[in-house]
C-alpha cells in the first residue's frame, strides 16, 4: 500500500511540474512520519524515499540510529530551545525557525560543533492563532537577524498552510509565501539563499507545487489516516 501511495504522489507531483512547466527534481518529498512504526518507515525507504519529516525530537532521535544512515532527516514540528542540542549536526535541516531565540540557539550549538546548520523561517501566512511562525511582515526582520548568526544558513521559507476541504483556497497563501521569498532574496541579505520553499501537505501538494514548492511534506497521503489527522 505505501508503494502504491508513493508512486501515485509522485504522479500527482509530476503532473503539477508539468502544467506548470516546472522539472520534477525541483521538488523534493518529505514523507512525514511522525507516530510512524519503523517498519512503515523501512517499507517507504525500500519505495525510494529518503527524505523524512518528523515533529518531535525524541521520536526523531529514537528512530535515527535503527534506519539506514543515507536518509535525510527533517524536522518539521515546533523546536524547543531545550531540545535544540540533540538535533543538530544531525538533521538535514530544520524547518520550523520561527524567532531570532530559537536561531540564536541553533547558531550556539552549530559552533559548538562546528557544524553548519540548514533552516527556513516558518511563517505563518495565514495568521492562524493556532499555528506557530512569524507573520509575512516580521519575517523580513528575522531573516536579516538570523543571517548574521554564525553556524547557520537561512534556506529559505516554510508555511503550514489552514486545513482544508478545497486545495484551491490554500493557493492565496503559497502565492504569499513565493512572493515574500522573493522579496527577502531581493535585498542581497548576506548568507540567504532563498532556495526552499517548504510548502504544501497531503491535501494541497498538488497546488503548492504550482506556485513554487520545492519541499512537500506529505504523510497521510504515503502513510494512511492516523487518528483522524490528515498532515
Amino acid at each position: 500500500m505505501i508503494r502504491e501511495n508513493i508512486a501515485q504522489t509522485e504522479e500527482k507531483i509530476i503532473e503539477a511540474c508539468t502544467r506548470t512547466g516546472r522539472d520534477r527534481e525541483q521538488v523534493c518529498l518529505i514523507a512525514v512520519s511522525k507516530t510512524k512504526p519503523l517498519e512503515m518507515l523501512r517499507e517507504a525507504y525500500e519505495a525510494g524515499v529518503r527524505d523524512f519529516g518528523e515533529n518531535k525530537v525524541q521520536e526523531l532521535m529514537e528512530k535515527m540510529p535503527v534506519l539506514p544512515e543515507d536518509i535525510r532527516w527533517h524536522m518539521i514540528g515546533h523546536l524547543q530551545r531545550n531540545k535544540v542540542k540533540y538535533i543538530v549536526g544531525k538533521v538535514w535541516m530544520i524547518h520550523s525557525v520561527d524567532s531570532l531565540e530559537l536561531a540564536k540557539e541553533i547558531s550556539k550549538e552549530a559552533v559548538k560543533k562546528q557544524v553548519t546548520v540548514r533552516i527556513l523561517l516558518e511563517v505563518n501566512v495565514a495568521e492562524e492563532e493556532s499555528k506557530f511562525g512569524v507573520t509575512v511582515q516580521e519575517a523580513c526582520a528575522l531573516a536579516e537577524e538570523a543571517a548574521k548568526l554564525p553556524g547557520i544558513r537561512v534556506e529559505g521559507l516554510m508555511t503550514i498552510a489552514p486545513f482544508t476541504e478545497t486545495p484551491e483556497e490554500n493557493r492565496i497563501y503559497f502565492k504569499r509565501l513565493k512572493q515574500l521569498s522573493v522579496d527577502i532574496y531581493d535585498k542581497n541579505i548576506d548568507n540567504i539563499s532563498m532556495n526552499v520553499l517548504s510548502m504544501g501537505m497531503t491535501g494541497d501538494y498538488s497546488v503548492a507545487v504550482e506556485e513554487g514548492s520545492t519541499y512537500v511534506r506529505v504523510g497521510t497521503g504515503i502513510f494512511g489516516e492516523r487518528k483522524g489527522m490528515v498532515v
